[in-house]
């Protein structure tokens, strides 16, 4: 029988805040990060500060940095006992800092995809199973998503699962602006982001790169009474596809992002009417915009209120769908769901009239969409259920 999955732990490192009470705050207060030279970074990060002197940070990326960092500090949540058995499950990208080739004499280890879960997995004491996955921007979500389905077939009893990513390199912005991707003076000239980066806007240049991180420990409901920890939110569903259209444009009318979406649905079993947010992947380009809003409108209409995170921390690549994950379970905690940045009086882009967020809105939301599309047709969308503390076991 299929067990119900909760969450139960979160750590999260981002430019919005590294606590959920931070994320909330800067929700309500409409406290925007800045963009500087068109990157939102992440300030003061030391991934000493989280593991003490360790010889093998020297071979963990920046990305994989935040990804270790938040891994090993949900994972001590667990007794030693607990860790041992439980899985890993992180979503990873390439490494395009070239610098540190010559860095040590392994530098190849800063380029595998699985150095960072490797890392976790020595240094927390972790023996049960471990995936690292590359989906591109759909990765750390369709690794919750797996950690997820592990939990609920009853597989595992605990799994970690989020990922860490950061291409703030010149190697990695030299990779996107070449894509002709970025927001960046060749798309926008002498606009300025902080006032001009809006997604789903007619006015679209380009996304803002971001970093950062976040982990989970997922377990059974089951378990999570049975230990009498706090439950964050509930996962209810999830589903995949893939375009098989193009390396980098997304099929232009959502079609097999409709799919992933319905599979998640079904799962959860749920209408469309069931969902009450939608925390879309809302880079800010012309194509992938076009082609969400055209999915959202047919499955959704104009019903659920649309979120763009990435305005609030930039786009976090294979990382994006972890971190958003996090900064929606403050949406679901607290009420307050965030407005997309600088939307509010300019035009939309042309489409279905969709209910896009445009100044911070309280609302109790029950049930809340996460969806990530990456390069190569890669498309992933989750479910998350708000925990009400009065539910039993039962209730669904």
């Amino acid at each position: 029988m299929k067990k119900r999955v909760v969450i139960t732990e979160v750590r999260v490192i981002s430019a919005v805040g590294s606590t959920l009470e931070q994320i909330s705050h800067s929700f309500r207060r409409g406290l925007f990060p800045a963009i500087r030279d068109h990157v939102i970074p992440v300030e003061n990060f030391e991934l000493k500060h989280f593991t003490g002197r360790n010889k093998d940070i020297k071979y963990l990326s920046r990305g994989n940095q935040f990804a270790a960092a938040c891994a090993l500090e949900a994972a001590r949540t667990l007794p030693a006992e607990d860790r041992a058995g439980a899985g890993l499950f992180l979503g990873a990208g390439p490494n395009l800092d070239l610098t540190q080739v010559s860095a040590n004499a392994l530098w190849l280890l800063n380029y595998l995809p699985n150095s960072a879960a490797n890392f976790v997995t020595k240094t927390a004491g972790i023996h049960g199973e471990s995936a690292t996955l590359g989906s591109a921007c759909a990765a750390s979500l369709q690794a919750i998503g797996l950690a997820y389905e592990k939990v609920a077939a009853g597989g595992l009893r605990f799994a970690l699962a989020g990922g860490g990513d950061s291409r703030l390199s010149a190697g990695g912005l030299k990779s996107y602006r070449d894509c002709r991707a970025l927001f960046s003076r060749e798309t926008a000239g002498d606009l300025d982001p902080n006032e001009h980066y809006a997604p789903f806007s007619s006015g679209r240049y380009g996304f803002i790169p971001g970093e950062g991180g976040a982990c989970f420990l997922l377990e059974s409901l089951e378990s999570a009474l049975e230990r009498k920890v706090h439950i964050y939110a509930e996962i209810a569903g999830a589903g995949a596809s893939c375009d098989g259209f193009n390396m980098t444009a997304p099929q232009p009318e959502g079609a097999y992002a409709k799919i992933a979406v319905s599979k998640a649905l079904a799962m959860a079993g749920l209408p469309p009417g069931g969902i009450d947010a939608v925390a879309a992947h809302g880079t800010g380009t012309e194509l992938n915009d076009q082609a969400e809003g055209r999915a959202l409108g047919d499955i959704f209409g104009a019903a659920p209120y649309i979120l763009s995170l990435k305005s609030w921390i930039g786009h976090l690549a294979s990382a994006c769908g972890a971190v958003e994950l996090a900064l929606c379970l403050s949406v679901l905690r607290d009420k307050v769901l965030p407005p997309v940045r600088n939307l509010a009086g300019k035009k939309r882009m042309p489409g279905p009239p969709l209910n896009y967020v445009t100044s911070a809105v309280t609302s109790d939301i029950r049930h809340l969409l996460v969806e990530n599309f990456g390069f190569g047709g890669q498309n992933y969308a989750l479910v998350l259920k708000k925990w009400e503390n009065n539910a039993g076991p039962d209730q669904h």
